[in-house]
Protein backbone atom coordinates (compact mmCIF):
# COMPACT_ATOMS: atom_id res chain seq x y z
CA UNK A 1 0.00 0.00 0.00
CA UNK A 2 1.59 3.74 -0.86
CA UNK A 3 1.89 5.91 1.79
CA UNK A 4 -1.29 7.50 2.79
CA UNK A 5 -0.72 11.12 4.88
CA UNK A 6 -3.65 11.63 6.88
CA UNK A 7 -5.43 14.70 6.65
CA UNK A 8 -5.31 17.69 8.78
CA UNK A 9 -8.94 17.56 10.74
CA UNK A 10 -10.76 18.50 14.26
CA UNK A 11 -9.26 15.49 15.57
CA UNK A 12 -8.43 15.24 19.29
CA UNK A 13 -7.70 11.63 19.83
CA UNK A 14 -8.00 11.53 24.18
CA UNK A 15 -10.05 13.99 26.42
CA UNK A 16 -10.46 13.80 30.12
CA UNK A 17 -13.95 14.45 31.55
CA UNK A 18 -13.76 14.51 35.31
CA UNK A 19 -12.43 11.11 36.24
CA UNK A 20 -12.93 9.21 33.02
CA UNK A 21 -10.76 9.45 29.63
CA UNK A 22 -12.45 8.93 26.39
CA UNK A 23 -10.57 8.02 23.75
CA UNK A 24 -11.20 8.60 19.62
CA UNK A 25 -11.43 5.70 17.53
CA UNK A 26 -8.34 4.27 16.85
CA UNK A 27 -7.39 2.78 13.96
CA UNK A 28 -4.58 0.14 12.91
CA UNK A 29 -2.58 3.18 11.82
CA UNK A 30 1.39 3.10 11.94
CA UNK A 31 3.68 6.63 10.76
CA UNK A 32 0.89 7.66 8.72
CA UNK A 33 -0.03 4.55 7.07
CA UNK A 34 -2.91 1.58 7.23
CA UNK A 35 -0.89 -1.22 8.32
CA UNK A 36 -0.76 -4.30 6.00
CA UNK A 37 -1.70 -8.20 7.44
CA UNK A 38 -5.86 -7.62 7.07
CA UNK A 39 -8.02 -7.15 10.25
CA UNK A 40 -4.99 -9.24 12.52
CA UNK A 41 -2.57 -6.45 11.98
CA UNK A 42 -5.20 -3.48 11.88
CA UNK A 43 -6.33 -5.21 15.52
CA UNK A 44 -3.16 -5.04 17.25
CA UNK A 45 -1.54 -1.79 15.79
CA UNK A 46 -5.43 -0.55 16.59
CA UNK A 47 -4.75 -1.87 20.63
CA UNK A 48 -0.79 -0.33 20.26
CA UNK A 49 -2.51 3.40 19.40
CA UNK A 50 -4.47 2.98 21.78
CA UNK A 51 -2.17 2.41 25.11
CA UNK A 52 -0.23 5.29 23.18
CA UNK A 53 -3.12 7.46 23.83
CA UNK A 54 -3.86 6.27 27.77
CA UNK A 55 -0.33 6.54 28.10
CA UNK A 56 -0.07 10.39 27.18
CA UNK A 57 -2.79 10.57 30.42
CA UNK A 58 -1.26 8.22 32.52
CA UNK A 59 -3.37 5.32 32.09
CA UNK A 60 -2.80 2.15 30.81
CA UNK A 61 -5.31 -0.75 29.07
CA UNK A 62 -6.38 -2.32 33.05
CA UNK A 63 -7.86 1.15 32.94
CA UNK A 64 -10.18 0.96 30.29
CA UNK A 65 -14.12 0.55 31.63
CA UNK A 66 -15.90 -0.28 28.05
CA UNK A 67 -14.65 -0.03 24.42
CA UNK A 68 -16.76 0.49 21.14
CA UNK A 69 -15.26 -1.54 18.22
CA UNK A 70 -16.49 -1.08 14.20
CA UNK A 71 -15.42 -3.88 12.32
CA UNK A 72 -16.52 -3.19 7.95
CA UNK A 73 -17.02 -7.26 8.06
CA UNK A 74 -18.46 -9.39 10.90
CA UNK A 75 -17.51 -11.94 9.04
CA UNK A 76 -14.25 -11.27 10.80
CA UNK A 77 -14.95 -10.95 13.79
CA UNK A 78 -13.62 -14.42 15.19
CA UNK A 79 -9.93 -12.70 13.75
CA UNK A 80 -10.35 -10.01 15.02
CA UNK A 81 -11.55 -11.20 18.68
CA UNK A 82 -8.28 -13.53 18.69
CA UNK A 83 -6.49 -10.20 17.90
CA UNK A 84 -7.96 -7.91 20.29
CA UNK A 85 -7.55 -10.40 23.57
CA UNK A 86 -4.17 -11.18 22.62
CA UNK A 87 -3.81 -7.09 22.87
CA UNK A 88 -5.82 -6.44 25.93
CA UNK A 89 -3.64 -9.52 27.83
CA UNK A 90 -5.75 -10.40 31.38
CA UNK A 91 -7.91 -6.88 30.80
CA UNK A 92 -11.51 -7.72 30.04
CA UNK A 93 -13.66 -4.01 29.72
CA UNK A 94 -17.01 -4.59 28.88
CA UNK A 95 -17.60 -4.26 25.12
CA UNK A 96 -19.72 -3.75 21.82
CA UNK A 97 -19.19 -4.91 18.29
CA UNK A 98 -20.73 -3.30 15.15
CA UNK A 99 -20.24 -3.97 11.77
CA UNK A 100 -20.09 -0.41 9.67
CA UNK A 101 -20.31 0.29 5.51
CA UNK A 102 -16.88 1.54 5.89
CA UNK A 103 -14.13 3.54 8.65
CA UNK A 104 -12.16 6.28 7.55
CA UNK A 105 -9.05 5.68 5.26
CA UNK A 106 -9.87 2.18 4.19
CA UNK A 107 -9.71 0.67 7.92
CA UNK A 108 -11.12 -2.79 8.32
CA UNK A 109 -11.52 -1.66 12.30
CA UNK A 110 -11.50 0.97 14.65
CA UNK A 111 -11.18 1.00 18.63
CA UNK A 112 -12.80 3.58 20.88
CA UNK A 113 -12.13 3.00 24.71
CA UNK A 114 -13.38 4.94 28.09
CA UNK A 115 -10.90 4.86 31.21
CA UNK A 116 -11.50 5.51 34.59
CA UNK A 117 -8.22 7.50 35.92
CA UNK A 118 -10.11 9.21 38.68
CA UNK A 119 -7.91 12.92 38.86
CA UNK A 120 -5.44 12.91 41.79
Amino acid sequence: MAKQVLPTSPYTPVVRAGDWLIVSGQLGIKDGVLVTGGVAAQTAQAVANLKAQLATMGATLKDVSKTLCFLTDMDTFATFNEAYVAGFGESRPARSTIGVAALPFGGDVEIEAWAYKPVR
